[in-house]
């Protein structure tokens, strides 16, 4: 297999030396542990993702369910503030490993186990999510405690940066680069967690009616460095384009399959009786709008975002990495998760509405949740395809001023005809869209599918060869 095939069109001497110094000698980068007694692998132009990041990213489902259920407790606008800092936060973590699987194997010596210990440390803290404002419950007397519980997040937090730092320092063995790029943004990333341990002291001695503020202050000040941390440090060189990209898709998919599970349990159609015709619908509505969404990405946008990746390279594909898919794929999930609230709000509401004599309107924050939700996913879609293929998606702009125009009003609509109304805009856009840019979507399949079987028919040469 050639190396332009492996990173298809990628031109390894623009990458780092070491890795395109092993690719050009045809050495297939394993676990370098033979290679200057190295415990990880450098990863190679042409990375695909593993089976083993698959099932990291299942800790990763467990965060967005308990997001949402944190979220759909209290939807005023303090509540969703608190609820973007926590996914902020959480996504900086992914981020940060989504990177440093694709400059070190993450299949090979130590990784699985960083990555593991990694995933225990996610489902940990975001199982003891702070509740902003109120005192986590403290254990029945004579039950130890490792650490109280407004602590459990920082210190989470503090010790995944810690084992990245590990993984990054074994990596530094075959190429420094990795280890420079990791102390130029320590300074940034310490003062991050300062801020976060601060968060759980402070607001002890400022009594209960400021914790809450004073907590949301400590944790903007925190994912405000961590972030800055992105745009004044050098990044990683992202390797591998279609590994960056498959990941970040991968993401859009989990959230969005945490979408139907958050509808299937506001609609519980197993226990509604009868199943009226407005609960049946609402659910076939919330499964087209969820489809409507995933067409928006997937169907052609993701493909033709890689594409350009592919042909970015050093210093301009990092800051590529850095905006399209880092920065503007976060308010993608955060939109996808308030969608999914409000799908699960609105189908309760209408169960009850259709089994009681209840109200014919949503409670305010429902509907609205549900608008904002989508309208947010679509505007940072269409600032996704921007910054990638560098033209304005109909399929995006189109919808945005109708729902804009709408989200004040959602409150006042019925909960079904709210639903309908949003997923008739969402898929109008599309259709408009996909008639308007019908040449350029033809062109693009026909690329996909030439290189579909181009890598299968190179993937079936090597087995041959190889038995």
């Amino acid at each position: 297999m050639s190396a332009r095939t492996l990173d298809r069109g990628t031109d390894l001497a623009r990458l780092r030396p070491s890795h395109a110094g092993y690719a050009r000698k045809g050495r297939i980068i394993r676990s370098v542990t033979s290679a200057r007694g190295a415990p990880v692998g450098l990863a190679a132009p042409g990375l695909k993702v593993t089976r083993l990041e698959l099932f990291y990213d299942l800790v990763f489902v467990f965060a967005a369910i308990h997001i949402n259920a944190v979220a759909a407790k209290n939807l005023h606008f303090v509540s969703l503030v608190a609820t973007f800092l926590l996914m902020a936060a959480l996504w900086l973590v992914w981020s940060r490993f989504a990177l440093l699987g694709n400059n070190l194997r993450a299949d090979q010596g130590i990784m699985p186990i960083i990555g593991f210990m990694i995933m225990a440390l996610v489902f940990v803290s975001v199982a003891t999510l702070p509740n902003f404002g109120h005192q986590p419950p403290r254990p029945r007397p004579g039950v130890p405690q490792v650490i109280p519980g407004e602590f459990v997040f920082p210190t989470c937090y503090l010790l995944i940066w810690i084992l990245e730092a590990v993984a990054l320092r074994g990596g530094a063995r075959l190429h420094p680069d990795l280890g420079r790029s990791w102390w130029k943004a320590t300074p940034l990333l310490a003062a991050s967690t300062v801020l976060l341990f601060l968060a759980a002291i402070v607001p002890r001695a400022v009594g209960r009616d400021a914790a809450a503020a004073t907590i949301i202050a400590f944790w903007i000040g925190a994912v405000g460095i961590g972030y800055l941390t992105l745009l004044r440090t050098e990044p990683l060189t992202v390797v591998s384009a279609g590994h960056w990209a498959e990941r970040y898709g991968q993401i859009i998919l989990i959230a969005l399959g945490e979408s139907i599970i958050s509808l299937g349990l506001g609609a519980n159609l197993s226990t509604v009786t009868p199943l009226t015709v407005p609960v049946i619908g609402g659910a076939l509505l919330g499964i087209a709008l969820i489809c409507a969404l995933w067409w928006t990405y997937f169907d052609i946008r993701a493909y033709a975002a890689e594409q350009v990746m592919h042909r970015t390279h050093g210093a301009d594909r990092s800051r590529l990495a850095r905006d399209a898919y880092t920065l503007l794929h976060l308010p993608m999930v955060f939109g996808i998760i308030l969608l999914s609230v409000g799908l699960k709000q609105t189908m309760a509401h209408l169960i009850v509405q259709t089994s009681e004599q209840g109200q014919t309107m949503l409670e305010p924050a429902r509907l609205p949740v549900l608008y904002g939700g989508v309208l947010i996913y679509l505007l940072a879609l269409l600032g996704f395809h921007l910054r990638t293929i560098g033209s304005v998606a109909l399929g995006c702009a189109l919808p945005i001023p109708l729902i804009g125009a709408l989200l004040p009003f959602a409150h006042r609509l019925p909960a079904f005809a709210g639903l309908a109304l949003l997923t008739t805009i969402t898929i109008l856009g599309i259709a408009v869209d996909a008639v308007r840019a019908r040449g350029w979507r033809r062109g693009m399949r026909r690329r996909r599918l030439a290189e579909q079987r181009a890598l299968e028919a190179e993937e079936s040469r090597w087995r041959r060869e190889h038995r």
